[in-house]
């Protein structure tokens, strides 16, 4: 593996010991923390600070001619974004007290331990990226656009919800942190997964697996790789995906899925960015942005304790929670023409013309498979027509087959639905018939004045509608 810069922007250690700086930039080298400068003359801090970007700094507290102290509320003040890691020999209670009132991240004393320095570091570069992230997505409430929209173009949308994730993506892509992505089946989370990728701008691959059904121990060989004679048939050395992934990304879908002891070696290489490949003692390290999906509720599973509550918090970083197909119809006529016009290219086959009511019954259909169900839905129906307009024969049959299914499951009892969460009388207590004749209303209203869907809606005929419409005409 090649090796891992991190972060994007150095660090600065200042410390006029330069037996110091030599030994905490070794440390810090070994553990993936490779972006480093050094600075052994207080007086210049100020200036580098002003002519480069910088994610951290630490700084010693007692150095000749400026010291920490006086160093420490202007970086606080000039770069209210950036922590500051204090360090000193002295073990002075009021010191400490002092530098963390004035706004510094965190206090050591040395000799400091590794451990100690390399979480401290890595702890403040997370605050860092969090910091940036809340000013870049208040900034991003006032673009109109977005700034690589080529990121998206494989996701179809004209809803104002999924602009604004788009935004929220933008804001957080080039941060190391991990992506949650929930939704339900269907929603196309491996795109949005994609999607994030592409706006990153990281130089490696999008690598994806799905974990769902997968053992610990397959789990670990397909991450993380194995060594020669690792195990029975491990007949030579074999890089992981995670290696795969160097410097681009790991995307593993269905994380809800994932055991307990998987969920542990996960959780170690989000903390630590280090992993050991089967069979070895030697730590690798990683450099990979993690993406994970689900379409579970995790936060719910850790109540049952099938998923470990600090590995949620770590993947929660960021999050972003795709809404399903129904909560945006609006998409309907440009998800239709789309898979219309790819199914009649795959099948190669002359594009059929869309009859107006097809997006009228579509728009009272639910979707409990969301954007694949409506993909699939259009493709057989392309699949199977033979005249210049696309039949929807197909499309009502599996509709009626959800209408019919929904029927039966509403038949069994279920003490959870009450009557008042499927009709609600504000007033006066209607009469049977005045039930009825609004739910025709609401169902013609729904169904744009088509008939034959709007009997589909009440779960009766056409003809059945019909006679009911003419028995309330002559009334």
């Amino acid at each position: 593996m090649k090796p891992t810069v991190s972060p994007a922007n150095p660090i600065l250690l200042v410390d006029d010991e330069e037996h110091f700086l030599l030994s905490a930039e070794l440390t810090m080298s070994s553990n993936g923390i490779k972006n480093i400068e050094t600075c052994k003359d207080s007086r210049m801090v100020m200036e580098l600070l002003s002519l480069k970007e910088y994610a951290l700094v630490v700084l010693d507290i007692n150095m000749p001619n400026v010291s920490g102290v006086e160093l420490l509320p202007q970086i606080v003040t000039n770069f209210p974004q950036m922590p500051v890691v204090i360090i000193s020999a002295v073990n002075d209670v009021d010191s400490a007290v002092f530098c963390m009132k004035e706004g510094a991240f965190d206090y050591l004393l040395k000799p400091v331990n590794d451990t100690r320095l390399v979480t401290t570091i890595k702890r403040g570069l997370e605050l860092a990226e969090i910091k940036n992230e809340n000013e870049m997505l208040k900034q991003s409430l006032f673009k109109e656009n977005l700034e690589h929209p080529e990121a998206f173009s494989e996701i179809i949308t004209h809803c104002g919800t999924m602009i604004s994730i788009f935004k929220y993506i933008e804001a957080i892509a080039k941060t190391n942190l991990p992506v949650l992505i929930n939704g339900e089946t269907g929603t196309g989370k491996e795109l949005f997964a994609k999607a994030i990728h592409n706006a990153s701008g990281r130089k490696g691959d999008l690598v994806s697996v799905n974990v769902a059904g997968v053992d610990d121990n397959f789990f670990s060989d397909t991450l993380f790789g194995h060594k020669k004679g690792a195990f029975t048939g491990a007949d030579a050395d074999r890089k992981g995906l995670i290696e795969k992934a160097d410097d681009g990304t790991l995307f593993l879908d269905e994380i809800g899925d994932l055991s307990i002891e998987s969920q542990v070696k996960l959780l170690r290489l989000l903390q630590d960015g280090q992993y050991y490949p089967l069979g070895s003692d030697i730590a690798k390290l990683s450099d990979a942005r993690i993406i994970v999906a689900t379409h579970r509720n995790i936060k719910s599973m850790q109540e049952s304790n099938t998923f470990r509550q600090d590995l949620y918090y770590r993947l929660k970083s960021h999050q972003i929670i795709i809404p399903p197909l129904r909560e945006r119809k609006i998409d309907l006529p440009y998800l239709v023409d789309h898979f219309i016009t790819k199914a009649a290219n795959e099948l190669g086959k002359k594009r059929p013309t869309s009859p107006k009511e097809l997006y009228t019954l579509l728009s009272n259909y639910p979707f409990p498979g969301n954007v694949r169900e409506l993909e699939g839905m259009i493709f057989e129906a392309v699949s199977l027509h033979t005249s210049g307009i696309l039949s929807l024969e197909s499309i009502r049959q599996k509709i009626n087959e959800y209408n019919q299914d929904r029927n039966i499951s509403n038949k069994i009892p279920n003490p959870k639905v009450r009557s008042d969460e499927l009709i609600y009388f504000p007033g006066r207590f209607p009469t049977l018939k005045e039930v009825e004749e609004s739910s025709i209303e609401e169902a013609l209203k729904r169904a744009r004045g088509n008939q034959t869907i709007a009997a589909e809606l009440l779960g009766m005929s056409r003809r059945a509608l019909n006679n009911r419409l003419r028995r309330s005409g002559e009334e």
